[in-house]
């Protein structure tokens, strides 16, 4: 007897007759799951990928649970030939799981009893009326002194530091005055399965499917309060296709029911109610957690008070008890009038799936993924986000108002710091002496030498970070950058520096308002300062306050950088570059594994799913270098679609006959550009509806356009179809997709000019008469004059030399592969515009003779690798073209 999972032959969970391909794509993530593997999953748009993720992950968790439950069972080897021994010691440990099974589901159904009778105590309590008299305590406090102090490194240290008796004898009063919550018990925990994608408007259509899967996951023996209203046969509802409000929900419970506890996360910003906090502060997570500490009125109010737990247990359970959104999560929050954003923390324990942004906090959530199951969804821009994710600016202006906020600070709070304090920051202040020294130094030489030299490119330097300590000099190298950071975190010194800042701003005003009554010495006062001299200060001045007030302070800027810099010294680089006459230091990560090891070597599995993860090597190569071969698997399936639905067509030449390579000193060709318009307008003579042209930049449409419109080409474009073009401006996208959207329905055909990786080229569905035709133009290879780009190249070629001592003649090096799989990732995905369900059909038409290269057609997506046509001639293109949409009018006629 085993106690492995054997991989389904069915899945009952999902909710259709599924194709075969989406079978083979749930047993291949089962056993995925099941093996603690790594898996890299490419499904096409339109085969129902988030579906079968849904359901083999929930169905692997499902019998997971029953694995836990028939564990224990098994005999022990033993040489004892007596049956009833090991009858005996089955039976034992049967008792014993019974047991602790029983006790769990029962830890779980006392939980929610207890609530219910918090809640029907709460409804016969008669409560008294406070009297005006119990108030909270007013303290005089100097704001020029406690107002501004760093929060204790260690609260419980006192030693050394400034602050007289009588001084710590009124902070304890007041500490005691706040009395002490009780201790919440631990709730409950079980294994989970952690869902993220890139935005949560896609997390919002993986709710939708999660409430198609039919799948219990509540125990058997024990029902839920809320569970118990429902029948457990019911099955959702399977047809409707359109996104129902909560409202609508709790309306419609008697044929919608998901038995799966599931919770959405999502930042303050996307989840805070209290519109009065969001309207005055511009740092709404800092504002928060002012009001947390507050009393009285300037507690938040959908915060419900420590005393008061039932309010919030009561919104845990309307969280579990429907898959919800960050909208529908606002929703109810509004309507129970408790705060969403820590209500649905609240159920972190108890959720069975979890949906999140991949830009979610891990710590700040006190997550933890320990033997988890982890699907991150479109993630084929994962390396991209790791590395933005440890990507630091730091100006030269930045540094510099760091280091005068801080000499500022020193000098005027040095009596009355701690020695402790004090010594961490005079090391802060020498390092950053010492850094805009070095880095003003650079400037002037660097920018002397461009001005002489009357060149506009722009001079820049990297290093390593130990490279950049060691020219800061001996002094800075000895400090420990890992206790300076430690120091600015837990002592929050970068927001007293800007609210010391504001404070210092509305002095000026001349009227003695610097000793005020307040609740707390907290040291954190930026929310009462924001809000009371917004109403008091000189008008002149509240302009400036409003910039101050938005602007991210220095210091924290300062320790991002400081964090970048202890990371191992190989994998970043530190810039020094002149942008516009300004000095900008940046620092760039060039290891995307650094971040996620630790996921992978957290979790039970993971899984990376997108519609085009191809290249599917460079995944592998810059995310698993260090991971087994056996413990990682790749799926690519083809689509759903009929092989008659999709033209895939390579197009070499052009109408003169010359070959077609849009290289960068190519592209300001005259001569190419108007040959390029010449072949777009015989595109649009064919395709009906909408055709969706993208080409490699911004600065290419400008000039294609330019010289199609003195050429009086685009008048004759406008005369098949109507004209679009991306916009720069994101406020502007939808307006220009809704015009393109209603051109094609008044059957006046459009044509959309869109920019390879940029706004229009992922996360939008080009579905049916949208786009019958994605035209992509050229490669779309990033700048190799980037100074950051080069550098990330040498490193992954670094690391690859490391790796293998001998290299076979011929391969591309580590860093060309890089910057190939770079650029056909972006046009991987400008491809996966089009082609969104079974019976979508378009062509697609590449403009470049490189896409003919066996090495080019090797990256494409799978599914359409294989079917590529080359046409050698552009007459066999337009035939081509011609005859696939002859085809289709004849299917529609028929």
């Amino acid at each position: 007897m085993t106690l492995k999972l054997c991989t389904p032959t069915e899945f009952a969970a999902f909710p259709f007759l599924p194709y075969e391909i989406q079978l083979q794509l749930m047993q291949h993530l089962y056993a995925a799951i099941e093996d603690k593997k790594v898996a890299i999953v490419e499904s096409p748009t339109g085969t129902g990928k988030t579906l079968s993720l849904l359901c083999a992950s929930l169905t692997w968790l499902r019998d997971e649970q029953e694995r836990a439950r028939r564990g224990k069972l098994l005999p022990e080897e033993s040489n004892d030939e007596h049956d009833w021994v090991v009858a005996q010691t089955i039976e034992r440990k049967r008792r014993q799981l019974e047991a602790e099974e029983v006790a769990y589901a029962e830890r779980l159904a006392q939980a929610r009893q207890k609530e219910e009778i918090m809640r029907r105590a709460a409804r016969a309590r008669v409560r008294k009326k406070l009297k005006p008299n119990h108030e909270d305590p007013v303290v005089n406090v100097d704001l020029d002194d406690i107002a501004f102090l760093p929060d204790n490194v260690d609260s419980s240290a006192h030693e050394g530091d400034n602050i007289s008796p009588a001084v710590r004898a009124l902070m304890q009063k007041l500490e005691r005055s706040k009395g002490t919550a009780p201790v919440a018990e631990e709730e409950p925990t079980c294994t989970k399965i952690y869902y993220a994608s890139r935005t949560h408007s896609q997390l919002s259509q993986v709710l939708h499917e999660l409430r198609k899967v039919v799948l219990s996951l509540s125990p058997s023996s024990v029902t839920s309060l809320h569970d118990s209203r429902h029948s457990a046969s019911k099955e959702p509802d399977l047809h409707n296709n359109l996104k129902r409000s909560y409202s609508n929900l709790d309306n419609d419970e008697d044929t919608y029911h998901v038995d799966i506890r599931s919770v959405s996360l999502g930042s303050r910003r996307q989840l805070c109610i209290n519109d009065k906090l969001k309207a005055k502060v511009f740092d709404i997570d800092e504002a928060c957690r002012q009001m947390l500490s507050a009393k009285g009125d300037k507690r938040c109010t959908y915060l419900p008070p420590v005393d008061d737990e039932l309010r919030m247990l009561d919104f845990r359970d309307q969280v579990l008890a429907v898959p919800k959104d960050i909208e529908e999560l606002v929703e109810v929050g509004e309507s129970s009038h408790i705060c969403p954003y820590f209500g649905s923390r609240r159920a972190i324990a108890q959720a069975q799936v979890k949906e999140d942004p991949l830009k979610a906090a891990r710590e700040s959530l006190g997550i933890d993924l320990t033997n988890q199951v982890i699907i991150i969804d479109e993630a084929h821009n994962l390396i991209s986000t790791l590395l933005s994710l440890s990507a630091v600016h730091l100006p030269l202006q930045t540094l510099s108002t760091s280091l005068t906020q801080l000499g500022i600070y020193v000098q005027k709070f040095r009596n009355r710091l701690s020695t402790e304090h004090l010594l961490h920051l005079k090391r802060l202040l020498s390092l950053l002496e010492a850094l805009q020294k070095y880095a003003e130094e650079w400037k002037v030489s660097h920018g002397e030498a461009r001005g002489s030299q009357g060149r506009r490119d722009h001079p820049a330097e990297m290093m390593t970070s130990g490279e950049l300590l060691r020219r800061l000099g001996r002094k800075v190298e000895g400090v420990n950058l890992l206790e300076v950071e430690k120091y600015l975190r837990n002592s929050k010194v970068g927001s007293m520096n800007r609210a010391q800042d504001i404070w210092i701003l509305h002095e000026g005003d001349g009227e003695d308002c610097r000793r005020r009554h307040v609740t707390s010495p907290d040291s954190r006062l930026m929310l009462y300062l924001l809000i009371y001299l917004n109403a008091v200060i000189d008008p002149k001045k509240r302009a400036k306050l409003a910039r101050i007030s938005a602007m991210t302070p220095p210091l924290h800027v300062v320790e991002s950088f400081i964090i970048a810099l202890t990371a191992a010294s190989d994998d970043g680089r530190v810039t020094l570059s002149m942008e516009d006459g300004q000095l900008h230091v940046k620092y760039q990560h060039l290891n995307p594994a650094t971040y996620f090891r630790e996921v992978v070597e957290t979790a039970r599995s993971v899984i990376l799913a997108g519609g085009t993860m191809s290249p599917i090597s460079d995944v592998v190569n810059q995310l698993f270098t260090s991971l087994p071969q056996e413990k990682l698997t790749t799926f690519s399936c083809g689509h759903i679609i009929p092989s008659s639905n999709l033209q895939a067509i390579v197009v070499r030449k052009g109408p003169r006959g010359s070959e077609l390579q849009f290289k960068y000193e190519q592209r300001s060709d005259p001569a190419l550009i108007a040959e390029l318009g010449q072949m777009i307008f015989n595109f649009a003579n064919v395709v009906p509806d909408g055709m969706v042209v993208f080409v490699p930049s911004y600065s290419f449409l400008h000039s294609v356009t330019a010289v199609w419109e003195s050429n009086k080409l685009l008048d004759r474009l406008k005369v098949k179809k109507k004209l679009f073009m991306e916009p720069k401006n994101t406020s502007e996208v939808d307006a220009v997709l809704h015009d393109y959207a209603a051109a094609i329905e008044q059957k006046h055909g459009a044509l959309l000019f869109a920019v390879v990786g940029a706004k229009l080229s992922e996360g939008l569905n080009f579905s049916d008469e949208l786009a019958r035709a994605v035209v992509i133009i050229g490669l779309p290879f990033a700048n190799l004059a980037s100074p950051e780009l080069r550098e990330r190249m040498n490193y992954v070629k670094r690391l690859e030399e490391q790796r293998t001592e001998s290299k076979s003649t011929g391969t591309r090096d580590a860093g060309t592969e890089l910057y190939e799989n770079m650029c056909m990732n972006a046009v991987n995905q400008s491809i996966g515009r089009a082609i969104r369900h079974r019976g979508d059909w378009a062509s697609l038409v590449l403009v470049d003779s490189r896409y003919g290269t066996p090495r080019i057609r090797n990256k494409l997506p799978k599914w359409i690798g294989k079917d590529v046509l080359v046409s050698e001639t552009f007459g066999e293109t337009m035939r081509e073209l011609g005859r696939f949409y002859r085809e289709k009018r004849s299917a529609a006629s028929q």
